[in-house]
């Protein structure tokens, strides 16, 4: 007994006093951990999956491939993500597209600082003219079927350089111009939130909200970019080289990822900075880069 007592005594008070333990509650399982379901969802889509083979081997089967692609999910994960994207078209593309977007290079009013807009003023500087060269160079390995471009000077001087040399199409939309500005167009920034403080700090901290005698260029800007992307997709080739401005570059990147005016300024393109989407028979894009920029400071040449 003497030498429990001493046993014990030497003991950590926490092991002499822990309570005693209590009856386990049954705990409901987590939906995500109903072993039931998940088999029963994996045996759901292995099964569809298994269809879609079985029809590969025998394409005589008389189930269609648009009736088992609608059913597979179309973004390759192990679960069914059928609706995580949005479609840009609402109908079915004649084969999967890939789309190169590119910003026009430095103009005279990016030089400057002022308000560009929708303006045909502002053209492409010595600078802009080396950029766009950059960009041409770094995209020569890349086969492009037709190249749409903004009509507006600064842009069309970046296409016509960067097209150079190559025999399809250079198509001008109008769906690709530039967002309308009003009567900031051509002035300094400076100059503009003096002049206009309200309307200048709207356009920079809310351009959602941003109104002219009650037009929203921004919001505009959205059904614009939908209207280019239907263009765009809808039309013969697989691989398509967009050159543009930075307003309706951030609409069509923003609408191609389901995001609203609001994010505007969420997304920022450089000049010259060169963003890849690719886009399933859906309509459904999928961003694969954003505003690369590595053929601005060396001879980078892009292959994707």
């Amino acid at each position: 007994m003497m030498a429990c007592a001493s046993l014990a005594s030497s003991l950590p008070w926490v092991f002499l006093c822990s309570p005693r333990p209590r009856a386990s509650t049954p705990r409901p399982p987590h939906p995500f951990l109903r072993c039931s379901s998940a088999t029963s969802d994996f045996s759901h889509h292995t099964g569809k999956l298994e269809n879609l083979i079985a029809h590969v081997q025998n394409p005589s089967s008389n189930v269609s491939i648009d009736q088992l692609e609608s059913q597979v999910p179309m973004t390759g994960g192990a679960y069914d993500f059928k609706g995580a994207t949005t479609s840009l078209t609402n109908e079915r593309l004649s084969s999967p597209k890939k789309v190169t977007l590119v910003r026009h290079g430095l103009s005279s009013w990016n030089n400057e600082n002022r308000v560009q807009g929708s303006s045909n003023l502002s053209i492409l500087t010595d600078i802009g003219v080396g950029q766009a060269e950059k960009c041409r160079d770094a995209l020569t390995d890349i086969s492009f079927d037709i190249c749409f471009s903004s009509p507006i000077s600064r842009a069309k001087s970046t296409a016509e350089l960067i097209w150079h040399g190559r025999d399809k199409p250079l198509v001008f939309l109008h769906s690709l111009k530039e967002a309308h500005l009003f009567f900031l167009e051509g002035m300094t920034n400076a100059d503009a939130k003096m002049k206009y403080p309200e309307l200048y700090t709207t356009w920079r901290e809310d351009p959602a909200n941003f109104n002219v005698d009650g037009i929203y260029p921004v919001r505009k800007l959205w059904g614009t970019a939908r209207e280019a992307w239907r263009e765009i997709l809808s039309s013969p080739g697989e691989s398509f080289l967009v050159i543009t401005h930075k307003s309706i570059l951030r609409a069509l990147i923003c609408t191609a990822l389901g995001l609203s005016p609001e994010r505007f300024r969420a997304v920022d393109v450089n000049n010259g900075g060169i963003s890849v989407f690719t886009f399933n028979r859906r309509g459904e894009a999928i961003l694969q880069s954003l505003n690369m920029t590595a053929h601005m400071y060396s001879n980078h040449i892009y292959h994707y």
